[in-house]
């Protein structure tokens, strides 16, 4: 929440637990009481996954309340949020936009799109028009002409170079960072890997994102800055793979960005806060003083309550193999238009499981699909095996209005092998739209 003058701007609201299917929840556990948010001015949301475009979260708050966004070439984010009952504010790239009693906001979107520098896999399936030309993720700049808030979200430093550049060019002092610092993606929780290559890509993938925070706050040299939006934590069966997620603490973000010898720890200092706490940019105090989860109890918790969590999809039926079957030929039908309509070409077979010895196997040279075992699985040189609750599949494969691949993917639903172990993007693009 970024207030000033009375006006109150609501930035991604995840406030209900259960997103992306079921599988992500706070901790430490969120007290949301919807009736606190009614006298919110405007909400901004950056892009749309669940945990910053939250239908669960946006179905209990006022529609009354104007929601910003940034003027997508797709219409599926505006769209989706008319449908709740919510007026939708576009603004285009990099226009600053004056919201009430003299609180301005600046949206803009990252550069294109590559699912390597956030760890998601697959990418932003249906919501990339054309390959290597998205701007899904955005970020936004809120002042009010005598002091600025830079909130980045979940753009990624290699993609926002050009963002960078003109925010600094239009506020040379910038007051206050919103900077992430982990990633939320399948890689390396969701990978058929051992357990030292999963322990060195936790550590990898640590250093990557923090170096991507140490990046952002060199840049733009705010005064302040708060490592944020970086805590998920897996619920239900999946609450195995959370010590594998290669996400660090905030605390242990806060701590390793306040002693980096790459930041100026004069000119910048480092704020995290509690809920319910705030930041005053006037007084440059924080309201209460933090307090830091005990990892013991932490553990305790994801044991005793999140462990026992069910997903949305785990009160269906169990489809037949039939049910799969018979949907397999109009989700091929999509997926090879898409390959044919990006030229994407490569000798390597997706292997969609169906049963514990049935698979589907896409070619992604234009030779068609079959079912195959899984003995025969292991005659194929080059493949991306995926497996996935077959209630989960089913609800993928009807349509984006029931499950999409990329959701299934960020909450960790889907397991994956690859041989060889190597990300070819235009694959995962195609298999986004592998679903009637």
């Amino acid at each position: 929440m970024v207030e000033d003058s009375d006006v109150r701007i609501l930035c991604d609201p995840w406030l209900v637990d259960g997103e992306y299917y079921g599988s992500w929840y706070h901790y430490p556990p969120l007290e949301f009481h919807p009736e606190e948010f009614n006298d919110v001015d405007f909400i901004y949301i950056s892009h749309v996954h669940p945990d910053h475009f939250s239908r669960k979260t946006l179905l209990h708050l006022d529609k009354d309340i104007p929601v910003i966004i940034h003027k997508f070439e797709s219409g599926f984010l505006k769209n989706n949020i008319e449908k709740l009952g919510f007026k939708v504010m576009e603004l285009r790239h990099n226009y600053r936009a004056h919201l009430k009693n003299g609180l301005n906001i600046r949206i803009l979107s990252a550069d294109n799109c590559d699912p390597r520098l956030c760890s998601k896999f697959f990418g932003c399936g249906s919501f990339e028009p054309k390959l290597g030309l998205t701007s899904l993720d955005t970020m936004c700049v809120i002042d009010n002409g005598e002091h600025n808030v830079v909130n980045t979200n979940d753009c990624p430093y290699d993609l926002s170079y050009s963002a960078l550049q003109i925010i600094k060019g239009n506020y040379p002092d910038i007051d206050f960072l919103l900077v992430g610092y982990s990633g939320a993606g399948p890689y390396p929780q969701c990978f058929n890997m051992n357990v030292k290559e999963i322990e060195v890509a936790c550590k990898n993938k640590k250093q990557e994102f923090l170096a991507q925070a140490e990046m952002y706050i060199n840049v733009l040299k705010p005064k302040f800055y708060m490592p944020f939006a970086g805590r998920y934590t897996l619920a239900g069966k999946l609450n195995i793979m959370n010590d594998n997620r290669g996400l660090t603490e905030l605390e242990e973000a806060a701590s390793y960005l306040s002693q980096s010898d790459a930041i100026d720890q004069k000119g910048q200092k480092c704020v995290i806060l509690n809920q319910n706490a705030y930041f005053d940019l006037e007084t440059g105090r924080c309201s209460k003083t933090y307090t830091a989860i005990n990892l013991s109890r932490k553990r305790q918790y994801i044991i005793e309550v999140l462990s026992k969590i069910k997903y949305d999809y785990e009160s269906d039926p169990i489809p037949s193999i039939e049910d799969l079957k018979g949907l397999i030929a109009a989700s091929y039908l999509r997926f090879e238009s898409r390959r044919r309509e990006i030229g994407f070409s490569s000798d390597t077979i997706a292997l969609i499981e169906l049963s514990s010895d049935l698979f589907v196997a896409l070619a992604f040279n234009g030779d068609g699909y079959k079912f195959v075992s899984r003995k025969e699985c292991e005659c194929i040189e080059k493949y991306i095996k995926i497996s996935v609750d077959k209630r989960l599949l089913k609800r993928i494969l009807l349509g984006p209005i029931q499950a999409h691949w990329n959701n299934a993917e960020i909450g960790s639903h889907i397991a994956y092998e690859r041989k060889p172990n190597i990300f070819e993007r235009g694959a995962y693009h195609c298999i986004n739209f592998f679903h009637c």
